[in-house]
């Protein structure tokens, strides 16, 4: 996936990148998760980031690559 919706929920299956960067988020593979957008950081998608929380618990998980996110 490209692009992601912020509130959207997604399954996470990481790429390469969150596998080598996995310092930057607490997600495993094939949870459930919330895109968001939080107050004074880059918008959803921006360098093909975003922020991610548990969709569940609604608990902070980090940073990942938007193409680690499936619908």
């Amino acid at each position: 996936m490209d692009r992601v919706r912020a509130n959207s929920v997604y399954t996470f299956h990481p790429v390469v990148m969150d596998i080598v960067y996995s310092q930057h988020h607490s997600a495993v593979d094939g949870q459930k998760v919330r895109v968001i957008n939080l107050p004074c950081a880059p918008k959803c998608n921006t360098m093909g980031q975003c922020h991610i929380e548990d969709a569940a618990t609604h608990d902070f998980l980090g940073m990942v690559s938007v193409r680690s996110l499936n619908k």
